[in-house]
């Protein structure tokens, strides 16, 4: 019997869930919040873009995390 790691994933649902998770968190980290998002200085209802921008990825992890957790990755 061959021990296979924990931490990788072992189907393909759960590949798709680690890459979409990790690319929606690059999106969240510095180097693209500080030149992509904070470049823009369009309020939208009287809050800043980057705020929504923020507010609308962390909502996509959520919901990554919430299909993988329904399709029992």
């Amino acid at each position: 019997m061959t021990k296979r790691s924990r931490f990788l994933p072992r189907t393909r649902d759960g590949r798709i869930a680690t890459i979409a998770f990790a690319a929606l968190f690059l999106l969240a980290l510095p180097p693209f919040t500080h030149s992509v998002l904070n470049r823009i200085e369009l309020p939208l209802f009287g809050v800043p873009f980057l705020y929504i921008a923020l507010l609308a990825i962390y909502s996509a992890l959520i919901c990554v995390l919430i299909w993988a957790y329904r399709r029992g990755v």
